[in-house]
């Protein structure tokens, strides 16, 4: 259902990664312009971690990972990974589908890595939220 862009062997452009996102692909796009120039991200298209990730955007400051961004039919998850502190401080402010994500974070020291789908404006407007934090 949301299969992700796993040929590694022809990197997309960032206007075929949009399409890829069929009916969210304004927002992957409004995503990926809103981090750069909000927070001076540099974006690269990269294929990190392996053939079951696939394509996405690297977002760094400096030299610093702020999150990946992965193209997906009709969809697009962004991985990212805050502190325990930094989950909490938006909490109380995200929907619950956002929170089952932080509830189920993968545990790293203090904090942890979330994988988080954005199938509409409101995981748009939550996902804004928790990277404010991690970028700011």
């Amino acid at each position: 259902m949301y299969e992700r862009m796993l040929d590694k062997q022809n990197e997309p452009t960032i206007a075929e990664m949009t399409a890829y996102c069929g009916e969210n692909g304004e927002l992957f796009a409004l995503l990926n312009e809103w981090l750069a120039q909000t927070y001076g991200t540099v974006q690269k298209t990269t294929f990190p971690y392996g053939n079951h990730y696939g394509w996405g955007i690297a977002h760094r400051k400096k030299q610093k990972l702020m999150c990946n961004i992965f193209a997906e039919k009709n969809a697009f998850t962004v991985m990212m990974r805050l502190s325990e502190k930094q989950f909490q401080s938006v909490y109380e402010q995200v929907q619950a589908y956002t929170r089952e994500y932080i509830d189920n974070q993968y545990a790293c020291g203090d904090g942890g890595w979330i994988h988080y789908r954005i199938t509409c404006r409101e995981h748009f407007d939550d996902i804004q939220k928790l990277l404010a934090v991690k970028c700011s």
